[in-house]
């Protein structure tokens, strides 16, 4: 079951997710906001982001590394 929500924008930005709907394809605001808020699960925190990091400097600092002079090497 669908439930309808109101979003309240001023007109030039209202204007702008128009135009962004449109020009990404989508046939309706509502398509181009559901999208959006699929592609949201995607993205990952920034918690998550910097732990990453402090992982990967730790084990940079282990040596644990590998110094690639391209992309292939790392393949």
């Amino acid at each position: 079951m669908r439930q309808v929500l109101s979003l309240s924008l001023p007109a030039t930005k209202a204007r702008t997710l128009k135009t962004l709907a449109k020009k990404r394809g989508f046939w309706s605001v509502s398509a181009y906001i559901l999208n959006l808020f699929e592609a949201d699960k995607d993205l990952i925190s920034e918690t998550e982001l910097l732990k990453t990091a402090q992982e990967a400097r730790k084990e940079y600092q282990e040596g644990r590394s590998i110094k690639a002079k391209s992309m292939a090497d790392l393949i």
